[in-house]
């Protein structure tokens, strides 16, 4: 990777938009480009906000999109900073995300190299790198592991988040409880203000769908379209079972 400058006094977005290279799709039947997010030529995301949110079903893409623009970003698409690749990155071929970004091309003012592409399923990987580098340096461990995998997860990102770069995070939620989303939302909140980061996310959690001023996409058989929180399915069940708990369960054990 060609590393970005890691400050500048531009605002985010740096990545302003990225978009399929057509010519450069070898084959539309095969993975990942037969998504139906990639169906019709001329995809293209544009990035207008420090904050993108990314929502929709399973199988819809979410994560393969991000990992192809962590690719192109810089980063290993099994998670990680730049330069650093995932140990445990068994997923990569059937993920798709290195075939996508091949083919996509990027936008950016201006180009930076500093940042993280968080995945779950690696954070523990990533986490045990950092705690043997740090110790086979012989400075103090960071000893990410020492704590519960939220608390470890949070710790990671306030010490990182609010430094200028680009952070993609897929499905955060995963190591988090609804508490602990509450104060990673927070953390979403500062990085919105703080005028030098840039974040991308795929999520299913409303708690983080919900962070105000971010842009709201929604993947679905038709590709991206901006959507209002209220208007999304993970906001409308949830509604439903907080409102009539038993009824929803019963409606949904019979479906």
């Amino acid at each position: 990777m060609a590393r970005g400058r890691p400050h500048t006094n531009l605002p985010p977005p740096y990545l302003k938009r990225v978009w399929l290279d057509d010519d450069a799709v070898p084959d539309r039947a095969v993975y990942p480009f037969c998504l139906p997010l990639f169906r019709d030529r001329g995809f293209e995301l544009a990035f207008d906000r420090p904050v993108t949110i990314i929502v929709g079903e399973n199988g819809t893409g979410k994560s393969t999109l991000l990992e192809g623009i962590a690719v192109v970003a810089g980063f290993d698409e099994g998670g990680g900073g730049p330069g650093y690749r995932t140990i445990d990155n068994e997923g990569a071929v059937a993920r798709g995300g290195g075939d996508l970004a091949a083919a996509l091309k990027a936008s950016w003012l201006p180009k930076v190299g500093q940042g993280w592409f968080f995945k779950a399923e690696s954070f523990f990987s990533v986490a045990r790198y950092l705690d043997d580098a740090a110790r086979d340096a012989l400075s103090a461990p960071p000893d990410y592991l020492s704590h519960s995998h939220g608390e470890g997860f949070m710790r990671f990102f306030e010490e990182r988040c609010e430094r200028p770069g680009i952070f993609l995070f897929d499905e955060p939620e995963s190591a988090l409880s609804l508490t602990r989303q509450f104060e990673f939302l927070k953390l979403l909140r500062r990085i919105d203000r703080n005028g030098k980061t840039q974040v991308i996310m795929a999520t299913h959690a409303p708690i983080l769908m919900a962070l105000p001023d971010a842009r709201l996409l929604r993947l679905g058989k038709y590709g991206l379209e901006p959507v209002a929180f209220e208007e999304t399915d993970h906001y409308r069940l949830m509604r439903e079972f907080i409102l009539d708990w038993r009824s929803t369960v019963e409606t949904m054990l019979d479906a």
